[in-house]
């Protein structure tokens, strides 16, 4: 990993806000999707909901690689997504024209904060409305009453972006270590991954260089092909099975 590539990833995860996030009530469009994706990306957001009728399959760089640096937790139900959302302590927004909505830009988006968005043609349910802490709407000034659900995403994440980044939440990095750790290697050396992933090897630890600080035994194993590795885990059991042995006789 070059200098410049591990600076511009501590970067990002020093900036991901933990306590912003987006729910996405059964949106199907795979470009839609896409773009909510890498809207959250852009504002700092680390990890997305959704609860989906059928999982989408998103096509090969419509999310210009965001999918890799923004987690998507899916659910089994809105209800199962508020009830995970409430639980950590969020105030749940709705998208919805009605006469209890408020003008988004009304929001206290310094406040944990998950905003649902619904369905492309039916919009949200009403299930989500009754579990909502507050309707938002944006306003029209047009014909058309309603944005393309990506387009409304970006708008409102702008404005929790705009609000946190005035109050200063972006200047405190929230991840903790494991998780930087995982997402700086994943990031910064993606052909070590599958190669960890492969021989189910832990991750290094990645000092401030960006340099994997790793044992002797990790690259040795690193190194070896997979029949290499299986015999060097054959020998491993079999010493140890014969340490107990001698344990056990004494």
């Amino acid at each position: 990993m070059t200098p410049e590539r591990n600076q511009r990833i501590r970067q990002v995860l020093d900036r991901r806000q933990l306590d912003l996030t987006v729910c996405m009530e059964r949106v199907h469009k795979a470009h839609n999707i896409a773009a909510v994706l890498r809207s959250c990306d852009a504002v700092g957001i680390h990890k997305m909901h959704a609860v989906w009728d059928e999982k989408p399959r998103m096509r090969r760089g419509t999310a210009k690689g965001s999918q890799n640096w923004v987690s998507v937790e899916s659910h089994e139900s809105i209800q199962d997504a508020v009830s995970c959302l409430k639980q950590q302590g969020m105030q749940i927004l709705v998208t919805n024209l009605s006469d209890k909505a408020v003008d988004f830009r009304d929001i206290d988006y310094t406040r944990p904060t998950a905003i649902i968005l619904g369905q492309e043609k039916d919009g949200i349910t009403q299930d989500a409305i009754a579990m909502a802490d507050h309707e938002i709407v944006i306003p029209m000034m047009g014909m058309v009453q309603s944005l393309n659900v990506s387009v409304a995403a970006a708008l409102i994440l702008y404005e929790a972006q705009h609000q946190r980044d005035k109050a200063g939440l972006y200047q405190h990095p929230k991840l903790d270590q494991t998780e930087y750790q995982r997402i700086l290697f994943e990031g910064g050396y993606p052909n070590l991954v599958q190669l960890c992933q492969r021989k189910q090897l832990p991750y290094p630890y990645v000092d401030e260089d960006g340099q994997i600080q790793a044992d002797d035994t990790w690259w040795q194993q690193m190194q070896l092909t997979p029949a290499g590795l299986a015999k060097l885990e054959a020998e491993q059991v079999a010493r140890a099975d014969k340490n107990d042995i001698v344990d056990l006789e004494l």
